[in-house]
Formats: structure tokens, sequence, C-alpha cells
């Protein structure tokens, strides 16, 4: 079962990866065409392809993050910190680019209708409000790791000597 897991997380990290780098491409390939046509602002083009380019990066950090702790690591036991900066790494990501898009929404909007402001403001108090949710787990999360970080450690090295005396069981 182990490895039917691992080959479904890392075809889903595949195809998360195409899926990112073919959003790269249309939005280069829509910048060209925009570029090219008289009723279409570069301006409006270069902010086309960043948020197609934001949105790629934040879907690669997907596909990222389950590749590296589904496919690689698999069921092995990780401490809390180390959960907790695996995440707090993933989040960042997201935050950042809901950020960055958020601001591209912005220009955009601001150009064509400043009444619809209301949608890009909405995404950005979404992005600080993930962002405090953030800070949130990273207070609590390391206020826990303080009482229980030594039985974590010990759980760790016991494991340690296990994997240890496996392949040497098997000589």
């Amino acid at each position: 079962m182990t490895y039917l897991t691992r080959l479904v997380f890392g075809a889903a990290s595949l195809v998360l990866l195409l899926a990112a780098a073919a959003l790269v491409g249309f939005g280069v390939k829509d910048a060209l065409h925009g570029i090219g046509r008289p009723d279409h602002s570069g301006a409006d083009a270069v902010l086309d392809v960043l948020g197609y380019v934001i949105v790629a990066i934040a879907v690669f950090d997907v596909a990222k993050y389950i590749f590296e702790d589904e496919v690689r690591r698999g069921s092995e036991r990780r401490s809390a910190s180390e959960a907790r900066r695996s995440l707090t790494k993933f989040l960042s990501t997201i935050v950042i680019a809901l950020f960055l898009e958020a601001l591209v929404v912005v220009f955009k909007t601001a150009r064509e209708d400043v009444a619809l402001l209301v949608y890009p403001t909405a995404l950005l108090i979404a992005a600080v409000l993930v962002l405090v949710g953030l800070g949130a787990f990273q207070r609590f999360s390391a206020s826990v790791e303080e009482k229980v970080g030594d039985d974590d450690e010990a759980e760790e090295r016991k494991d340690a000597v296990k994997r240890r005396a496996r392949p040497a069981a098997k000589s």
C-alpha cells in the first residue's frame, strides 16, 4: 500500500508540475499575442504574464511540497519542529503568491474600473488573514514544542537506532 500511495502522490505532483509549466507557457503566449494587438497595451500583457507566473509558482510549490513530504519521505516519522518548518515554508510561498496576485489585480483593476477595487482588497485581506493564522500557528506550535520537545528527540533517537539495526539484521 505504501508504494501505491507514493505512486499516486508522485503522479499528482508530476501533473501539478506540468500544469505549472503550462501556465507559464500560456502566459507568455498570451503576452506575445497581446503585445502585437493595437487595442491591448503592453502593460496589461505584462500584468497578465505576472498573474500566470505567480499562480504557476504557487502550483509548483504545492507539487514540490507533495513530492518531498509524501513521495520522498513516505510515512517516515518527523519531529514536530520539522513538520512546522515544512508547513511554514509551504504556507509562506502561498501567502507571497496571494499578495503578489492581489497586487497585480489591484493594478489591473485600477487601470480599468476603480469601483471594482473591492475584490482585490478582499484578496489582500484574505492574504493578511492567512499570514496572521500562520503566525498564530508558529507561536502555538513553538510553545508546544518547548513542552514536548524532549519526548520527540527521544523518539527520534529510538527510531534511528531501529533503522541502523535493520540493515545489520539482514546481513
